[in-house]
């Protein structure tokens, strides 16, 4: 099988380093200078330091005509606002090829869209999907055992994401609710934020558990509201990111939570950082989103006051405490 996947990033190289066992992998990156990097040294410094690139692994930055066609899968790991211009570029070469996103999130530039909503206005032609759930690149380059969702509502699609990855230390579930699917992955983000603030406050476990917990219900309202399966947030790409992202320590928007928390900047927290938090960019367009279609999401928009500065992490936390009692 011949792979192409479109992004460098951490999400990407650590995908690319995984199918390159089994199959033909080639991991394209928009700067020259980044794909010489990574030749010389077999590590892509930048964004996976310490983790060896395979021999077997082919890099390029040359034209996207050059691969796409000729790929059985290709693969778009970039963020969220990249992925307009990059669905933009392949799909005239991928009239027979699957074409799969990795980035989670609302992209903010148009009318709060999902992926599949921005391929629908850009790449209608395309057969496309979405590979979700609880992972942390560090840990996938790594060898270490995690499951994802390849959802689509082509079989054939599923199908290719399952053959490429597949196996060994992943295990691929397939899905076709892809609303489902996206809205995990991208609420997850914001709620990741709102957890970080919880404990960079040290309120305690009980705190994050309850925030855990009524984050779900938010994320599974509007994603309800927008189409989806309620029954897919209790699954990999629901439940199970939101509670890495929410927990884990290699979590970049957790960190955020915590940065702001302890009175540091926005600016200087991303900075910090080095690497996109997607649930800064997308949090005002999920609170957005939800308002237009009349969901109630106070954890998110209480993530949003605290990014945009008129309240602070305790006073947000605060006002979330002083909501009126209501059945679960």
């Amino acid at each position: 099988m011949k792979l192409l996947i479109a992004g460098a990033g951490a999400w990407g190289t650590a995908l690319a380093i995984q199918a390159s066992q089994r199959h033909s992998v080639t991991l394209w990156a928009r700067h020259a200078d980044h794909v010489q990097d990574m030749a010389t040294t077999r590590v892509n410094q930048r964004y996976l330091p310490g983790v060896q690139l395979p021999d077997s692994l082919t890099l390029s930055h040359a034209p996207l005509a050059q691969w796409v066609p000729t790929s059985d899968l290709v693969l778009l790991a970039v963020p969220m606002a990249s992925l307009r211009g990059l669905l933009t570029d392949v799909s005239s070469f991928a009239a027979h090829t699957p074409v799969v996103w990795l980035c989670k999130g609302f992209e903010a530039a148009s009318h709060g869209w999902l992926a599949h909503e921005v391929q629908q206005h850009v790449a209608a032609q395309v057969h496309a999907g979405v590979l979700s759930g609880p992972s942390f690149a560090q840990e996938v380059a790594l060898g270490l055992p995690a499951a994802l969702v390849a959802a689509s509502r082509h079989t054939h699609v599923r199908d290719a994401l399952v053959q490429a990855f597949h196996g060994g230390s992943l295990r691929i579930y397939a899905n076709d609710d892809v609303v489902g699917v996206e809205v995990g992955g991208a609420v997850k983000n914001v709620m990741a934020i709102a957890t970080g603030l919880c404990d960079g406050l040290e309120l305690g476990m009980n705190a994050r558990a309850a925030l855990v917990t009524r984050g779900l219900a938010e994320m599974t309202r509007l994603g309800v509201a927008l189409g989806a399966r309620a029954d897919t947030f209790m699954g990999l790409s629901g439940l199970g990111d939101l509670v890495l992202t929410a927990t884990g320590d290699l979590s970049r928007n957790r960190q955020v939570g915590m940065g702001l928390a302890k009175g540091r900047s926005l600016p200087e927290v991303l900075q910090s950082l080095g690497h996109v938090a997607e649930g800064v960019y997308s949090a005002r367009t999920v609170v957005r989103r939800a308002q237009s279609l009349g969901v109630d999401m106070p954890i998110a928009s209480a993530v949003v006051s605290v990014l945009e500065g008129t309240v602070s992490a305790r006073d947000a936390v605060a006002a979330l405490m002083g909501r009126d009692a209501k059945g679960e």
